[in-house]
């Protein structure tokens, strides 16, 4: 049996009177990709935002292995062992390709500020950078500035600047937007590796590429949580048909 690695208890974030996430209860199984989907509005990156510390809570609590991380900042949300990514793609696009997962990696050491010893003798930074770079498929783009890289490829850099940071559980929010068919099955195929080893919480609009690796959904509307299950039964709800799947219709894009 899968451990929880992550848990919501009423999890509520408001924005004056609007509820944008609203008593959200969930639990996250190590070493599963799952999937939150819903409408536009439904409070789908909201949610991440606070599970990531870019938000702070409102109401409820936070629980990753069993350590309390409602109040946690972005950062120690990072080091705590979570990381994440976001719909832009979020990388420093004048580094190398090297130089970007360099960022993340040195980001997991007690100080970044080393003024007494060259970088280059970082040797657990460096081991961790090539790391990342071997896990993200983007060996052969080590010394490509970011710039020069194609959409997708920016898109994996932006996963393996996360995966320098040595996380255990990854936020993907929409890692699939924006790309092309082939971009989309190197990265799908991409998160079903990664998944071997990492606990995926995945926001997608794809959603031939959610029911082909999640292995529970949760569907959100308005703030709440709509049904919670495997990809059979979140299909097989009548209430999720209509409030969102629809009959076959693909589901709206974006959040």
């Amino acid at each position: 049996m899968s451990e929880t690695v992550l848990k919501t208890v009423d999890l509520t974030r408001n924005f004056g009177a609007l509820n944008a996430v609203d008593s959200v209860s969930l639990e996250f199984l190590s070493g599963q990709i799952h999937a939150i989907i819903g409408p536009n509005g439904a409070g789908k990156t909201t949610f991440i935002n606070l599970l990531s510390g870019d938000l702070p809570v409102s109401a409820g609590r936070i629980r990753f292995k069993e350590k309390d991380i409602t109040d946690f900042t972005c950062d120690q949300v990072s080091q705590a062992g979570i990381g994440r990514s976001y719909q832009k793609t979020n990388i420093f696009p004048q580094f190398t390709c090297f130089e970007n997962c360099w960022t993340g990696a040195q980001s997991r050491e007690a100080s970044s500020m080393h003024f007494f010893r060259p970088a280059r003798r970082l040797t657990a930074v460096k081991e961790r950078t090539e790391r990342a770079l071997e896990l993200c498929k983007l060996t052969h783009c080590r010394d490509t500035v970011a710039n020069a890289m194609s959409y997708g490829e920016q898109r994996q850099l932006e996963i393996g600047m996360m995966l320098a940071t040595e996380p255990e559980l990854l936020l993907l929010d929409e890692p699939l937007a924006g790309m092309g068919i082939d971009e989309s099955l190197q990265v799908v195929e991409l998160l079903r590796e990664l998944a071997l080893d990492h606990t995926l919480i995945l926001i997608e609009h794809d959603m031939d590429a959610v029911f082909s690796i999640a292995e529970r959904l949760t569907v959100m509307e308005n703030g709440r949580v709509l049904k919670t299950g495997t990809v059979e039964e979140v299909r097989a709800s009548k209430a999720v048909q209509e409030a969102y799947l629809g009959d076959g219709h693909e589901a709206d894009q974006g959040e």
